[in-house]
């Protein structure tokens, strides 16, 4: 029986080392779009400038926006 509470305690050590490894690695960004990059090289250059002066204007936009506001 007492195997069972050495076995839980251990189990405990474990699961809160991958806890701890987990948030680690999120707070350092590991799981940031890790798709986009990979596949970045099969769209032309001109439609990934296209899409970078979207998301320009979309934020000047919402800056705006915010600016307006208050």
């Amino acid at each position: 029986m007492s195997v069972l509470f050495v076995l839980i305690g251990v189990s405990m050590f474990v699961a809160g080392g991958f806890l701890i490894a987990f948030l680690w690695a999120v707070k350092k960004g590991q799981y940031d779009d890790s798709y986009s990059p990979s596949v970045r090289i099969l769209f032309d250059d001109q439609e990934y400038e296209a899409q970078k002066e979207e998301k320009k204007q979309q934020i000047e936009k919402e800056t705006t926006k915010k600016n307006h506001k208050s």
